[in-house]
């Protein structure tokens, strides 16, 4: 019987790269990902705060593969479950609760989040 010996040598510069383009694409998604919530106008409004400037994206755990999409007003909450809400459509025509439910599993835009995580990590590495 022969021996066989094999030897790996691995990359740490390319893989520490490849990492951190992994954190980077996620962060973009996410910012892509809150850009699409605002534009498809689900987000319910009357005085804009829902979905101005208390709605936004949270980093401080990406590097852990977690990034968040926060709305930091008291009444999120409340509207985002009571979908039997009636909703003020003067603002947002599509205003209404649970308004992540489309990009959400079984959502009509649930591969959206996949999808654009792929092109992101793609064009920061070529991969």
């Amino acid at each position: 019987m022969r021996k066989v010996t094999s030897r790996v040598k691995m990359n740490m510069p390319k893989i520490k790269q490849l990492t951190q383009a992994q954190v980077a694409a996620l962060e973009q998604t996410a910012e892509t990902l809150h850009g699409e919530v605002k534009d498809a106008q689900v987000v319910p409004m009357k005085t804009g705060n829902l979905s101005g400037e208390a709605f936004f994206c949270d980093y401080s755990e990406s590097n852990q593969g977690k990034v968040s999409l926060v709305h930091s007003t008291p009444y999120a909450r409340r509207l985002y479950f009571h979908p039997e809400y009636h909703f003020n459509k003067e603002f947002h025509e599509n205003a209404r609760g649970e308004w992540f439910e489309d990009w959400l599993p079984g959502g009509k835009n649930q591969d959206f989040a996949q999808k654009a995580f792929k092109e992101f990590y793609r064009r920061l590495t070529g991969v």
